[in-house]
């Protein structure tokens, strides 16, 4: 069945969903976007999404076209059109129509569109079993270039990084800062365990604060076995000597890593801090959200 597809205030089927070849989106990766995730029926921090694009969108000078609790309600309205109780829901905000040049002022109208579908990022014994990582030869974009906070449609070191991974037959790779310290995933925040003690890169370092990464920190906090939160640098040589290691996005949710660059983490299984963050991640998402079909 085709899916619906929101643009521009209207609801379109996705073969038919389209947009203008002189769309600065299109054209330059000018536009900001959101992935969110709803769990039966339910929308998972809805709130905090729409707050980092909107904040994404000031940082670009993007006027959003919608008011928050508009834009609120139209990505409700397509997960429920599209009759979807788990959903992977994309938001995308572009600076719109203009011309072939730079000059962002020609450009009247920002487009929005919002998808609804299904994912699957990693297979469900991937979960159980551990994903296998590289540090990537990309280097993450630092602040003085671009702020990591912004979350902008240029993706590009990002998708490198993933085909690097994908060209060494493993399934994430790890960008690095230019001075070599750890910052993400192409896709995923990143959290390492040594001595009871969770680690996470600090935003400054080149990252995206993520949402997942949010709730998992508020998550950590409440797990005995963790005796500290920290977030500092580290580079790939903490990686390797890791007691445990996970991945934890949007879309991946919060995904055990079991070995980086061939060496082995830990056991070489996922560790019990990573298992128990992961069983209370699923329970959160499980019962906190926007209901969609109330």
């Amino acid at each position: 069945m085709s899916r619906l597809v929101y643009i521009n205030g209207e609801f379109v089927p996705s073969e038919e969903a389209k947009i203008s070849v002189f769309d600065k989106g299109f054209l330059f990766g000018d536009g900001v976007f959101e992935g969110i995730r709803a769990y039966e029926g339910r929308i998972f921090r809805l709130d905090e999404h729409l707050k980092r694009l909107y904040n994404s969108a000031k940082a670009l000078l993007i006027n959003v076209p919608l008011s928050f609790e508009d834009m609120r309600k139209a990505v409700i309205e397509t997960v429920k059109r599209n009759n979807l109780k788990d959903a992977y829901i994309r938001l995308i905000v572009t600076r719109g129509i203009g011309d072939l040049g730079l000059d962002i002022t020609k450009c009247k109208n920002p487009s929005v569109v919002i998808i609804a579908d299904e994912i699957a990022l990693f297979p469900k014994e991937i979960y159980e079993k551990g994903i296998e990582v590289i540090t990537s030869s990309i280097r993450a974009s630092y602040g003085d270039v671009l702020p990591p906070q912004i979350k902008s449609l240029n993706y590009l070191s990002h998708i490198l990084a993933k085909w690097e991974a994908t060209n060494a037959k493993v399934q994430e790779a790890i960008l690095l800062s230019r001075e070599g310290y750890v910052t993400e995933g192409s896709a995923e925040n990143i959290f390492i365990v040594r001595d009871k003690c969770l680690i996470t890169p600090p935003s400054w370092v080149g990252i995206l604060e993520g949402i997942t990464r949010s709730a998992v920190l508020e998550i950590a906090w409440e797990i005995e076995e963790v005796e500290d939160i920290i977030e500092d640098v580290f580079t790939r040589y903490d990686l390797y000597v890791a007691d445990e290691c996970f991945l934890c996005g949007t879309a991946a949710e919060v995904v055990p890593v079991v070995k980086v660059d061939g060496r082995v983490i830990g056991d070489g299984v996922p560790g019990p801090i990573t298992r128990e963050i992961m069983r209370r991640f699923r329970e959160l998402v499980s019962t906190e959200g926007v209901d969609v079909y109330a």
